[in-house]
């Protein structure tokens, strides 16, 4: 079964470039081609392909937008190509629908595989996409802190001042005074009240009462 192809990119190069590629393929079929998200809407309607090869930057009306409105109509399924790999980028092309997101420095096997699966109804993410993704959705994750400033802040959970917390450690104040500096920055707080508690909080400390 012959998958049909509508490629939407604002530069013919790459429109020629990419209807070779999928011209050697024996299931694959370009019938058309665009450089406007415009028109890119438009044939997707006249022309119902099974897959429509969008970039996100386009003139008239972007990708997103223009993903969003062949979706919505369900005249074919939507798979990004482009060079743009930013999370806002990722995010909202997902969200209009896109069944994939295909970075442009991918290999040729992807490609095509990329198109077959998106026909398939099947969701096509490049790895440095989907590692974006898994990340963009979990959150960033905290700085960790280093042993020696996990030492420091027992000591401030102590209550220890500084100097003291240097004797006991064998180190200088002003080192104690880096280290809580950068304890700080860490936690996102700005004392060491807070700095403790959120150190609780995140279980680098054990809570008041247990051990």
């Amino acid at each position: 079964m012959t998958v049909r192809v509508l490629l939407v990119d604002d530069h013919p190069v790459v429109r020629e470039g990419l209807r070779a590629i999928l011209a050697a393929e024996a299931d694959l079929s370009v019938i058309g081609e665009c450089g406007t998200g415009t028109d890119a809407v438009r044939q997707a309607a006249a022309l119902r392909p099974d897959v429509v090869l969008m970039d996100l930057r386009l003139p008239e009306l972007d990708g997103v937008e223009a993903t969003r409105r062949i979706v919505a109509a369900g005249t074919a399924a939507v798979l990004i190509l482009t060079t743009y790999d930013g999370d806002a980028d990722i995010v909202r092309a997902l969200a209009a629908g896109a069944t994939g997101y295909l970075l442009k420095d991918c290999s040729r096997a992807q490609l095509t595989n990329g198109v077959r699966d998106a026909a398939g109804g099947e969701t096509v993410l490049a790895p440095p996409v989907a590692a974006r993704l898994v990340t963009h959705v979990r959150g960033p994750v905290p700085p960790r802190l280093t042993a020696r400033e996990e030492q420091v802040l027992r000591c401030v959970a102590q209550g220890l001042s500084n100097p003291d917390t240097g004797r006991l450690l064998f180190i200088s104040e002003a080192t104690v005074k880096s280290h809580l500096t950068r304890i700080f920055e860490k936690l996102g707080v700005n004392d060491r009240t807070a700095a403790v508690t959120a150190a609780i909080a995140r279980g680098i400390l054990p809570a008041p009462g247990t051990h």
